[in-house]
C-alpha cells in the first residue's frame, strides 16, 4: 500500500536533496533505486534475507532479545516499547498527552519499532522508518495499517538522508551493532537531532570488560560483522557528542542507553 499522501510529502520536506521524481511504486519512499554491488557482512545478509522479515516480529525479535535482555526476568517486548516512548518524551497509547513530535526510526526492519513510537505520537506527528532492506520495508508496509502519519524510507541508515536538526527523537533498536562504523552511524543520528531531541539506542553488551572478553568480540565481529559493545563504549559515544541526561539499563546480553541533545 502507499502511504498516506501528506506523510510523504512531510517526510520530502525533510530530506536533503528530494527527487524531482520520487520512487513510491514498492509503497515506501525509495531513495535508493536498484540494490548496489557489494559484499554485506554474514549478519546484514541475514537481515536481508527474505525469510527472517516473515519471522522477524513473532519470532525472532521476541525470543532472541527477550532471551538477551534476560527473561523472564527482563522486560518483554511490550515493556522495552513502552520505555522507548518514555525515554523519548512521547506519550502512551489512548494517551491524551501524546506530542505532535517528528520521529524518526533508524534500521526500523519491518516496522515494528516504528509502529509502537507511532503509538506515542499525537495526530500531528510524523514516524518515519528508514532500512535500506527492501524486503523488510516490504514486510514494513503489509503490517502498517493506511492512514496516520507513519512513513517508511528506504534509505542509507548510517549517512542518513534528511537535513539536519529535523527530529524531536530518534530511536535505533536492535541495528547498531550490524554496522560497519557505528560510531559514524551515531554521529548521523545526532546531526538529524533538534536541540533539546532525545536518541534511545538499544544494543549489544559484552558481559566482562575482561581482555579475553574483548577479543571474543573483536573475533565474532570480523567472522560476521556483529558487534559486542562494552559498558562504557555506548555511553560514551553520547557523552562525548555533548548529550546530556545519558542513562543506561544493563540487560545479561544487550544495553538500552538514551540521552538528550543539549539546546546549546
Amino acid at each position: 500500500m502507499v502511504r498516506s499522501p501528506s506523510a510523504v510529502d512531510r517526510v520530502l520536506g525533510l530530506l536533503r536533496e528530494p527527487p524531482a521524481e520520487p520512487d513510491l511504486s514498492a509503497g515506501y519512499l525509495d531513495l535508493l533505486g536498484p540494490a548496489e554491488e557489494r559484499a554485506p557482512s554474514l549478519a546484514q545478509s541475514v537481515m536481508e534475507s527474505t525469510f527472517l522479515p516473515q519471522i522477524y516480529e513473532k519470532v525472532w525479535r521476541p525470543v532472541g532479545f527477550n532471551l538477551a535482555k534476560g527473561w523472564p526476568i527482563g522486560p518483554d517486548t511490550a515493556a522495552e516499547q513502552a520505555t522507548a516512548r518514555d525515554w523519548l518524551g512521547l506519550g502512551q497509547p489512548g494517551g491524551t498527552d501524546r506530542p505532535d513530535a517528528t520521529v524518526l526510526d533508524v534500521a526500523c526492519g519491518p516496522g515494528n519499532v516504528t509502529r509502537a513510537l507511532a503509538e506515542g505520537v499525537g495526530d500531528g506527528g510524523l514516524v518515519v522508518g528508514v532500512d535500506a532492506s527492501a524486503t523488510m520495508l516490504a514486510r514494513a508496509e503489509a503490517d502498517t495499517p493506511a492512514g496516520g502519519e507513519v512513513c517508511y524510507v528506504r534509505g542509507n541508515a548510517v549517512d542518513l538522508p534528511f537535513r539536519d536538526a529535523t527530529f524531536d527523537a530518534v530511536c535505533c533498536f536492535g541495528a547498531l551493532y550490524l554496522f560497519d562504523d557505528p560510531w559514524a552511524a551515531v554521529d548521523g543520528m545526532t546531526r538529524v537531532l533538534r536541540p533539546g531531541g532525545r536518541l534511545i539506542i538499544l544494543t549489544s553488551r559484552r558481559l566482562t570488560p575482561l581482555y579475553a572478553s574483548k577479543v571474543g568480540g573483536e573475533l565474532i565481529r570480523r567472522a560476521t560483522g556483529y558487534t559486542v559493545f562494552g559498558d562504557q563504549e555506548v555511553t560514551g559515544a553520547l557523552a562525548d557528542r555533548g548529550f546530556t541526561d545519558v542513562r543506561r539499563r544493563r540487560y545479561p546480553l544487550m544495553q538500552l542507553v538514551g540521552g538528550t541533545f543539549p539546546t546549546t
